[in-house]
């Protein structure tokens, strides 16, 4: 469903050396997995035996009753489409082998032994086990039949675009060049991992960072089982972790101290892999490593998508939900604004800015980015030219606290009305000056901007500009109006974190007359205010009222530029993210309002100003995104003609 495969990591109790009461547990929750509609499940390494069998993995009656234990175990699952992958010694010729056993529906598939054995410390492996690095046949014996046997399987869906899985246990992980990071190179997406991590003091968080960045660093999926509770506690103690993981992120962990089963499950978008992959230009060029190890792929039905979507869509990605991580984030995002600025102020030489001030977010976000520039270099406040330009829309709020917030900081004052140019204007053009058309808004943007322009030149300065990455992506700028500056500090932060942001300077960069009013400018409604405001003051072009809610809109934005994804696919996630706010209506209406706008804006962005990008989305034409003018909406559009739900 919409490119994703639900996966599940598994930890059992375990009895130590009683392989009928493991695969006993081991088949209950496969038959849980498969009732939750998992597609591929991993079981913990040598969880048939138990991990900590020591030198009973050479007794013979281990040995042999651990394979009659798997031969039931596939034999009593046969029905089920899911993937498994369990655990258990192998012997062939003259070696033990630590494999995980992969099977579906009643039939093994393929074997891969464990390549990298620790032995020290708590752990003894090369006691008992020989490496899969070099093994002496390519297929192995179990019961009756002769399966596929090394490192170099992988098990891949038979439909394009599904799963492609790799395996690999334990300390592989821990390794400078872990076997998943070849298996990635010949096409696996997720990445199964069978392991026996006991706990230490800080070792959990150490291996949850490291299974998030090998899924970084491979663009995979990672699903991590290892031993549970029943294990052996004569020197270490394991607890059954399981980690669900996907291209940095852990998506899902489970508890660790208790002493029940454990089954953790998760949704991996291989769609949103795929995208990075194809983007990655590093990452395309091993697939023609004459290095790279050939593998053996092994073919199986994906069993169908079915029940509940188990993964958290986040409604506002752009913003983290921690305090810490939020407060975190907007420091940073402003420090390299600051820095951008600092840099283009120094390398033409300004001693002066100019900027617009509305009372409006964007505007106090700029004016706090420029403050903090002129402040690091030494320069004046009065340096800063902070203008505000009364419209036919200004409402007495907005005005109080443009000219508030100005003289509060302690820059220049200049107020301007636009009213007499733009009137004069109309004249000038044929236009009667009540119809509140496009030409009636256009032409005080215009305006502003000519004066913040010619004030510039005047003070041989630099206008700083106020646009911000939600209004470029919807094209919500007047051309060669708003949409113009000479250095744009807020060029690539969406609107939905603008808001934080302008919280977070209140409480950390100014004083209390200051904060008191940047605080009632992040209350404020957002509007442009070229359209007379309501008889009682209040302000009457809100923004949100015609083109969407911006938390919608920048969801979009996220998933459309970020992951290349699908109309359908968008909706998908916005359903999820948003269904309790928002009828299904009018998600599909503001999409459709998205597309067009994105589409047919794009000119504006071809000739955007310059400004640092601060976050993984930037719509600079010189860089992250380059797009014709012209092309077509209609093929994303028709995604969405279908009002069935998805």
């Amino acid at each position: 469903m919409n490119g994703f495969v639900k996966v599940a990591a598994a930890s059992p109790v375990t009895k130590v050396a009683n392989c009928t009461e493991n695969i006993r547990r081991i088949e209950s929750l496969i038959y849980k997995a498969d009732k939750q509609g998992v597609q591929i499940i991993v079981f913990p390494e040598l969880c048939i035996t138990g991990y900590t069998c020591m030198d009973l993995f050479v007794q013979q009656t281990l040995l042999h009753e651990a394979e009659e234990a798997l031969l039931r175990l596939v034999n009593k699952t046969k029905g089920l489409k899911l993937l498994c992958a369990v655990g258990m010694p192998l012997a062939t010729e003259n070696n033990l082998f630590n494999t995980a056993v992969v099977f579906q529906d009643g039939q093994i598939l393929g074997i891969v032994p464990k390549t990298f054995i620790p032995n020290c410390k708590e752990f003894q492996e090369m006691r008992w086990f020989s490496s899969g690095s070099k093994l002496p046949e390519d297929r192995i014996c179990i019961g009756d039949g002769m399966y596929p046997f090394g490192t170099d399987l992988l098990f891949s869906a038979k439909n394009s675009g599904g799963p492609v899985v790799g395996v690999e246990i334990c300390e592989d992980l821990w390794t400078p060049v872990p076997p998943s990071s070849k298996l990635v190179m010949q096409g696996a997406n997720i990445i199964l991992n069978l392991s026996a991590s006991n706990e230490i003091i800080g070792k959990n968080q150490y291996l949850k960072s490291l299974i998030a960045q090998q899924s970084a660093r491979c663009i995979a999926g990672y699903v991590y089982a290892s031993a549970g509770f029943g294990e052996s506690s004569t020197d270490v103690v394991f607890t059954g972790k399981g980690f669900v993981a996907e291209n940095g992120s852990i998506l899902s962990e489970s508890e660790r101290f208790n002493t029940d089963d454990k089954l953790v499950v998760n949704d991996i978008n291989l769609d949103y892999l795929q995208h990075d992959r194809l983007e990655n230009v590093s990452f395309a060029p091993s697939f023609r490593n004459e290095d790279v190890t050939k593998v053996r792929r092994i073919l199986f039905d994906v069993a169908p998508y079915k029940g509940t979507f188990d993964r958290f869509v986040d409604p506002y990605p752009f913003v983290p939900a921690e305090d810490d991580a939020l407060k975190e984030r907007c420091e940073e995002i402003f420090n390299i604004q600051t820095f951008g600025l600092i840099k283009r102020l120094r390398h033409i030489n300004a001693k002066s800015a100019v900027i617009g001030i509305s009372g409006g977010l964007d505007s106090a976000l700029a004016l706090m980015v420029t403050i903090r520039g002129f402040d690091m270099l030494n320069i004046p406040r009065k340096n800063i030219f902070g203008v505000t330009m009364p419209g036919f829309g200004t409402t007495g709020h907005t005005y109080k606290n443009a000219v508030s917030l100005i003289k509060q900081l302690g820059v220049s004052f200049k107020e301007i009305s636009i009213k007499e140019a733009c009137l004069q204007h109309f004249k000038d053009i044929g236009h009667d000056g009540k119809t509140t058309d496009v030409t009636y808004e256009n032409t005080q943007a215009r305006e502003r901007t000519q004066i913040l322009m010619d004030l510039a030149n005047m003070t041989n300065g630099i206008v700083i500009g106020t646009g911000d990455l939600s209004e470029l992506a919807l094209g919500w700028a007047t051309y060669n109006g708003d949409h113009m500056s000479m250095y744009g500090v807020n060029v690539s932060i969406p609107k939905t974190l603008v808001r934080y942001l302008v919280e977070w300077t209140a409480n950390n960069l100014s004083d209390k007359k200051a904060q008191k009013t940047l605080l009632d400018i992040a209350d404020t409604p957002i509007s442009p205010e070229l359209i007379p405001a309501n008889e009682d003051g209040t302000i009457r072009q809100k923004t949100e009222d015609v083109v969407g809610p911006y938390e919608l809109h920048d969801f979009f934005l996220y998933h459309f530029v970020r992951y290349g994804a699908s109309p359908e696919k968008i909706l998908f996630l916005a359903q999820q993210a948003f269904g309790k706010k928002y009828e299904d209506r009018e998600i599909r209406k503001w999409l459709r309002t998205f597309l067009r706008r994105f589409f047919s804006q794009q000119f504006k962005r071809s000739c955007l100003p310059d400004g640092p990008k601060v976050g993984s989305i930037s719509l600079s034409p010189r860089s992250d995104w380059r797009m014709p003018s012209d092309a077509s909406s209609n093929l994303w559009l028709q995604e969405l003609q279908d009002e069935s739900p998805l």
